[in-house]
């Protein structure tokens, strides 16, 4: 009995020893399941690699980690992302962003009328949920969450040509305050790109992920996201590793896009006030726009910039438009919109009975919270500075591959963040 004893130790001893040598000599196996942030703006698509512990975010053939979340029909084929981008101006009609403002909701006629007059695509209602309409050989409509799964098939594809390997199952993040409706057209779009979705995760929480915060002894984490289109303030609760979302507060219609905005307007008056014309040629302001977008981005990391941009503004020759923006200009166009920002902030510790010096963590996601403007004027409001370790922009997808990994089982374990649903949280929106 003790020599079967013994020789079943000895076994055991051997399969941990085989385990060991395997991880440390033999390749890791490929990642099973890839996270995904399928944003209003920009999304990406992100994978835990077993055996390093690391997570990847997985760049286009470009060596782009986002990619726009646009989508153009054309009479031969359909465009995503980028290659969408470059089209846009010259098919304004049959080019498709800001789906996520769509998808699973149900509108009033009168309500869906008045989100849709801001595009230049045609919004239809099918019995309260929108569609949109296309038109190039023949006349269609597509569906939010057509449009949603076309962009996940590209960051799919993404995944499969750097990992070698088909993938079928997936992570997705949705905003806090989507309901039920919405998290369920969000995997379907999901599933006509093929994909399986193992779990839906807060955006919220797959930021607080991606700081560390599931493994670390905080109470309270205020995370802002600000995006090129919209803002979103959540207040979390976290007890081991359990995240409630306690308030939301945001503003549908602010984002790094209206900060562009501005910047161009201040650009075509200067071009008025130069040469004496504004600029109305559709390639000319597709040049001012892609110029100040450009400088702005500068601007989070100098105190000047330029906008150097030739127009043709109905003239044979084409003119130079050559103009200095500085850091102090840019925040002084955009003050006003930089201190809304502060008003859901405001609902959430209000709602959530905190105050400003109780939080213990405050972090930043979304591209525009790269703006130092923002950044002094958060860490000014709660007295210390708020957690950038992170890239902001690419936070979210980072918090849902290490989700992603968890699910698929990756070795090095990880503790896995359990969300509590709150069903009674209603989102406080500023407009």
């Amino acid at each position: 009995m003790a020599g079967e004893m013994s020789m079943i130790g000895s076994m055991i001893l051997a399969l941990f020893l085989a385990g060991y040598l395997g991880q440390q000599y033999l390749p890791p196996p490929k990642p099973k399941v890839i996270g995904l942030d399928l944003g209003t703006t920009f999304c990406s698509v992100g994978v835990f690699h077993p055996g390093s512990g690391e997570v990847e975010v997985i760049a286009d053939e470009e060596d782009r980690r986002s990619i726009p979340s646009i989508i153009s029909f054309t009479n031969t084929t359909v465009l995503a992302g980028h290659d969408a981008v470059d089209v846009a101006d010259k098919n304004p009609r049959n080019t498709i962003y800001d789906a996520k403002r769509f998808i699973g909701k149900i509108f009033a006629p009168h309500s869906l009328e008045q989100e849709s007059s801001r595009y230049p695509f045609k919004v239809i209602s099918n019995n309260g949920s929108a569609e949109f309409v296309i038109t190039t050989n023949v006349t269609f409509t597509v569906t939010p969450e057509f449009i949603g799964s076309r962009l996940l098939l590209k960051m799919r594809k993404m995944a499969e040509r750097q990992l070698g390997v088909p993938v079928h199952k997936a992570v997705i993040s949705v905003p806090a305050e989507f309901d039920e409706r919405q998290r369920e057209y969000t995997v379907r779009a999901a599933n006509l790109a093929g994909l399986e979705i193992l779990r839906v995760i807060n955006e919220p929480t797959a930021a607080a992920m991606a700081y560390g915060l599931h493994k670390v002894d905080v109470f309270s984490v205020l995370v802002v996201d600000l995006g090129g289109g919209t803002l979103d303030v959540s207040l979390l609760n976290k007890q081991g590793g359990m995240f409630f979302t306690r308030a939301m507060a945001g503003n549908n219609k602010l984002g790094g896009q209206d900060f562009s905005q501005r910047l161009l307007q201040y650009t075509t008056e200067r071009v008025r006030q130069e040469f004496g014309i504004m600029p109305t040629v559709k390639e000319d302001l597709h040049r001012l726009r892609q110029a100040v977008e450009s400088a702005k981005l500068d601007l989070t990391l100098q105190p000047s910039a330029t906008v150097r941009v030739p127009l043709h503004l109905r003239v044979t020759e084409p003119v130079l438009f050559e103009a200095t923006v500085t850091r102090e200009l840019f925040e002084a166009l955009n003050e006003d919109l930089f201190q809304k920002i502060l008003d859901p902030v405001e609902t959430v510790l209000a709602e959530g009975h905190l105050d400003r010096d109780e939080v213990d963590e405050i972090v930043l996601v979304g591209g525009s919270t790269r703006i130092p403007r923002i950044r002094r004027l958060i860490a000014e409001y709660f007295g210390k500075e708020p957690n950038t370790s992170v890239d902001p922009d690419l936070a979210v997808v980072t918090g849902v591959a290490l989700q992603a990994g968890i699910m698929g089982g990756s070795w090095p374990l990880q503790v896995s963040a359990i969300e509590i649903p709150n069903r009674h949280l209603q989102k406080t929106n500023y407009n």
